[in-house]
C-alpha cells in the first residue's frame, strides 16, 4: 500500500512510535513503513525523547500511558526544549479527556485504541503536512532575529514583528484573512507569505487585482463563463477559483469591485461552490480565500465600498501593513535588502548608500512606501557610476524638500530663550511636514514634551486674541 502523498519529503519522513505495547508497536511499525515512511519504535517516553533528539523526526506517535515517562510528560518535556515535531497521541477510550488536554497544550491530534487504519493513514499524511509548515516557521522565526526578515518581508521594527506573528497564526489554517494598508506597502508578499507557510503551498497561487479588470469582464474572469454566455464567449472558460482549487486566491483592491459582485463571494466562502456565468451546473471547489484592500476596511464598509456580510467573512484574522513612514528604523534594513537584490540581478557592485543619500531617503516621507523605496533605489543603482549611491543618483526632484529648503531660523539679540526654542519648534514641524515623531527626534526631546509646548504655544495664542479684543 503507498502513501497517498508523491511528495518524496513525505515518502521519506522520520517516524517516531512510542508504546509500550509490544504487538501495537509491532503493528504500527511495520504499517507505516510500508506507506513508505522510515520508522523506528520504542517502548517508553524516556526512550523516546532520547530518540527525537538523535533522529529529528518529523512525526511523533506516542501512547498516553506509558511507564517511567508517559504521553504528555513526552510531549511538555519536547515543547520546553523547542524541538517538538508533530506529535499524535495514542489513547483508550477511558483516557480521551487526558489525550483533548494533550491537544490543547500542542498535540497534532490522537487516536484510540484499536487504531482505525483509515484515521490514521489521513492524520499522519496532514501531521506531516503540518511539521513541515512548522519547520518553515522555525526557519523564518531565524530568519527575523538574525536577518530583521520573515520570507520576502523585511523588518525590525515591533509593528512589522506584530505583522510576522500575525501571518504566522494564520497561515496554518484554511480561514480567510483580510489584509489591509496602503498601497505599495506589502500586502501581496504578506498573502504569498500565507500560502508559502500554508499546507496548501504545493497548491496554486492565484492573484487577482480588482481594480485592474474592467467591471464587465470581472465576474466572467473571476468564475468562468460558458459558450455563448456574451458577445465574444466562443468556448467555455474556466475562471480563477477554477484555477485556484486546492491552492490560495488572492482578491487584492477588493473594495474596487462592485458591490453586486461581492454578494457572489458569500456562497463561495459558505460552501465552496459557484456557477460559470450562464452556466446551470454547480462547480465545487477547494479555495483559500485572502483579500486586501488599502483602505480601513471597516470604514469602507460604513462608506458602502465593501458588502457588512462579506467582510464579517473576510475578517477572520485582520493584519494591517503600516506604512513606511511609520518604521523608518526599517530603512537601512530594506536599503540592504534591495541593493543585494539588484547586485544579484543586474551584476553591479552597488552595495551601499552614502550619508547624503541616505539622509534625504531617511527625510522622505514614503507615499508610495516600499514598492516606491524599491524604485528609486533600482534607478539609482542602474545610474551609479561607483560602488555607492549618491545624491547625484537620485532623482532630480527626490525628495521634494531639495527643491524647497526649509527657512532656518534667526536670531536677533535680545530674543528670549523661549521666543527662540518656539521659534525652532516650529519651523522643525514645518521641515517634517508636521510629522511630530520626526521632530521630536531631531530635536532631541520626547514627544509628549513637545505635545506640552504646542499646547502651550496656542494657549498663549488664545490669551492673546482675547487681549486684543
Amino acid at each position: 500500500m503507498q502513501p497517498v502523498s508523491s511528495q518524496n519529503e513525505m515518502t521519506k519522513a522520520k517516524i517516531l512510535i512510542a508504546d509500550d505495547e509490544p504487538a501495537s508497536r509491532a503493528g504500527l511499525k511495520e504499517l507505516l513503513a510500508t506507506w513508505g515512511y522510515e520508522v523506528t519504535a520504542v517502548a517508553d517516553g524516556q526512550e523516546a525523547l532520547k530518540k527525537a533528539s538523535e533522529l529529528q523526526p518529523s512525526l511523533i506517535i506516542a501512547d498516553l500511558v506509558m511507564p517511567i515517562m508517559d504521553g504528555i510528560t513526552l510531549l511538555r518535556t519536547l515543547k520546553a526544549e523547542a524541538v517538538l515535531p508533530s506529535l499524535i497521541i495514542l489513547t483508550g477510550q477511558g483516557t480521551i479527556e487526558t489525550a483533548v488536554q494533550a491537544m490543547q497544550e500542542g498535540a497534532y491530534d490522537y487516536l484510540t485504541k484499536p487504531v482505525d487504519i483509515g484515521r490514521l493513514r489521513v492524520l499522519v499524511e496532514k501531521a506531516l503536512e503540518r511539521g513541515a509548515v512548522l519547520k518553515e516557521v522555525r526557519l523564518l522565526r531565524h530568519q527575523v532575529r538574525h536577518l530583521g526578515r520573515f520570507g520576502q518581508l523585511v523588518g525590525d521594527t515591533r509593528a512589522m514583528k506584530e505583522v510576522y506573528r500575525l501571518l504566522e497564526l494564520a497561515a496554518p489554517s484554511s480561514a480567510p484573512v483580510f489584509i489591509w494598508g496602503e498601497s505599495g506597502t506589502g500586502k501581496e508578499l504578506a498573502a504569498r507569505t500565507i500560502h508559502d507557510l500554508s499546507p496548501r503551498k504545493q497548491g496554486p497561487f492565484v492573484p487577482i487585482n480588482c481594480a485592474a479588470i474592467p467591471e464587465t469582464l470581472l465576474e466572467s474572469e473571476i468564475f468562468g463563463h460558458e459558450k455563448g454566455a456574451f458577445t465574444g464567449a466562443t468556448e467555455r472558460r474556466m475562471g480563477y477559483f477554477e484555477l485556484a482549487d486546492g491552492g490560495t486566491i488572492f482578491l487584492d483592491e477588493i473594495a474596487e469591485m462592485k458591490v453586486s459582485t461581492q454578494a457572489k463571494f458569500l456562497r463561495i466562502l459558505q460552501e465552496g461552490t459557484f456557477r460559470r456565468l450562464s452556466g446551470s451546473k454547480e462547480i465545487h471547489v477547494d479555495v483559500r480565500v485572502l483579500a486586501a484592500t488599502n483602505k480601513n476596511p471597516a470604514q469602507a464598509v460604513q462608506d458602502g465600498l465593501i458588502r457588512e456580510d462579506l467582510y464579517y467573512r473576510l475578517n477572520v484574522f485582520s493584519i494591517y501593513l503600516p506604512p513606511l513612514r511609520e518604521r523608518r528604523e526599517d530603512l537601512p534594513l530594506l536599503i540592504r535588502s534591495f541593493l543585494e537584490e539588484f547586485q544579484e540581478k543586474y551584476g553591479t557592485a552597488v552595495g551601499s548608500v552614502d550619508a547624503g543619500a541616505l539622509a534625504l531617503l531617511t527625510e522622505h516621507d514614503w507615499p508610495g512606501n516600499v514598492r516606491e523605496l524599491r524604485n528609486v533605489l533600482e534607478r539609482a543603482v542602474l545610474v551609479a557610476k561607483g560602488d555607492k549611491i549618491t545624491v547625484a543618483d537620485l532623482p532630480q526632484d527626490f525628495p521634494s524638500q531639495r527643491r524647497r529648503p526649509a527657512q532656518e531660523p534667526h536670531f536677533s539679540v535680545g530674543t528670549t530663550i523661549d521666543a527662540a526654542e518656539k521659534a525652532l519648534i516650529l519651523t522643525t514641524l514645518e521641515h517634517t511636514h508636521h510629522n511630530k515623531t520626526r521632530a521630536a527626534g531631531i530635536l532631541g526631546i520626547s514627544l509628549k514634551t513637545l505635545h506640552n509646548k504646542l499646547a502651550r504655544y496656542r494657549e498663549g495664542a488664545s490669551s492673546s486674541v482675547t487681549a486684543q479684543e
